[in-house]
């Protein structure tokens, strides 16, 4: 991307980041637009250019989360590289950050994107499709401080679209929802007005599912190359790594590589399980596990009707996993031990009641 003279406030720079800065004498400003093994591109002012960290910064890094990630705005030496490589020295405080756990250890953390103001959480309406991963996604987006927005792409190659936008309208409380095709213009447009000068707008959603063709039409160009995707999703995304892209007067996207695992390191479950939390005030125990308490409000709105067992066992399990963040292997065992003791005349009762709840459900059909 060859870029000449940049208007850094179109970048997302604003006034803290500027007086933040200040304390960094001899430096610029820039802000990370990709990133491969060691090296990483920033914007600044003058141009992109290629970076790398000081010793030192390398040095004094405690974590993965602390290396510059796509979106951050850092400072560096230079804003060109006539005279080589530029050296990133600082990273500026991070207003916002997509962040999730890899597989491993909870030390593997990777910065998905930082700075954003919002996550367009993209899901196919085709196989893709998958409420309970759309939870996920929605808790750790709520906790990033970004805004989460959900479009949904490929609406051409479903026969269902009012029932999922019904399921989905029950789990996403106050998330704008957005309709598009692969196939026409329709629904891009209503996505425009998220790209403003200044904005940062983050896409985030499984591979195959057209985060590159969505960021092409809203920019009016094949910018991201794009492949042929298959009816099944399983189509190849040829995102491989986050890459920034500024976009003249309308601020930055950036795409992202697809992710079908999503491990939590902490999630706003109060905001993307508001329904639960809000039935939760009419139990009539402070501390219920809503499993085997008597007038449970939570069991109470399943056996009505109003909430899916499956949208409880979501919130339990997301609940558990950020509550196992920063345990390391044993204390988890030990953890998971106790529950199962503690727990074990309650988890009894509940798989009796959701057995209950099935058999119901199938009378009625009958």
């Amino acid at each position: 991307m060859k870029l000449n003279n940049i208007d850094m406030k179109n970048l997302g720079l604003t006034e803290e980041f500027i007086q933040e800065s200040k304390k960094y004498k001899a430096l610029f400003i820039g802000r990370v637009s990709s990133q491969s093994k060691n090296l990483y591109k920033v914007i600044t002012e003058k141009s992109e250019i290629v970076a790398e960290i000081s010793g030192k910064y390398h040095y004094n890094v405690k974590g993965i989360s602390e290396y510059p990630a796509v979106g951050d705005f850092v400072m560096i030496d230079r804003t060109n590289n006539s005279q080589g490589n530029g050296i990133i020295h600082h990273i500026l405080s991070r207003k916002s950050a997509f962040a999730r756990k890899m597989a491993g250890t909870k030390e593997d953390i990777q910065m998905v994107a930082t700075n954003i103001d919002t996550v367009f959480i993209c899901m196919s309406l085709n196989d893709d499709y998958n409420l309970r991963r759309l939870e996920r996604y929605l808790s750790i987006a709520w906790d990033s401080g970004a805004t989460p927005v959900i479009v949904l792409t490929k609406s051409d190659l479903c026969n269902e679209i009012e029932a999922r936008l019904n399921e989905i309208s029950s789990i996403a409380i106050g998330v704008a929802v957005h309709v598009t095709t692969s196939v026409s213009d329709e629904g891009y447009h209503s996505l425009k007005s998220y790209l403003s000068s200044g904005k940062t707008v983050a896409f985030i959603g499984s591979s195959g599912v057209g985060k590159s063709t969505l960021i092409n039409c809203l920019i009016g160009q094949k910018i991201l190359d794009t492949n042929g995707l298959r009816n099944d999703d399983k189509g190849r995304h040829t995102t491989t790594r986050r890459e920034l892209i500024m976009l003249p007067n309308l601020g930055v996207v950036i795409d992202t590589p697809g992710m079908r695992e999503l491990g939590i390191i902490s999630a706003d479950l109060t905001t993307s399980f508001s329904d639960i939390n809000q039935l939760a005030f009419d139990c009539k125990f402070n501390d219920c596990t809503h499993q085997h308490e008597p007038n449970c409000a939570v069991q109470k709105a399943i056996k009505d009707g109003f909430l899916s067992v499956e949208r409880l066992e979501s919130y339990w399990k997301l609940k558990k996993e950020t509550k196992y963040q920063g345990l390391n292997s044993k204390m988890i065992e030990k953890e998971k031990t106790n529950e199962m003791l503690s727990s074990m005349g309650g988890m009894k009762n509940f798989r009796n009641f959701r057995k209950s709840i099935k058999e119901q459900s199938r009378d009625k059909k009958r």
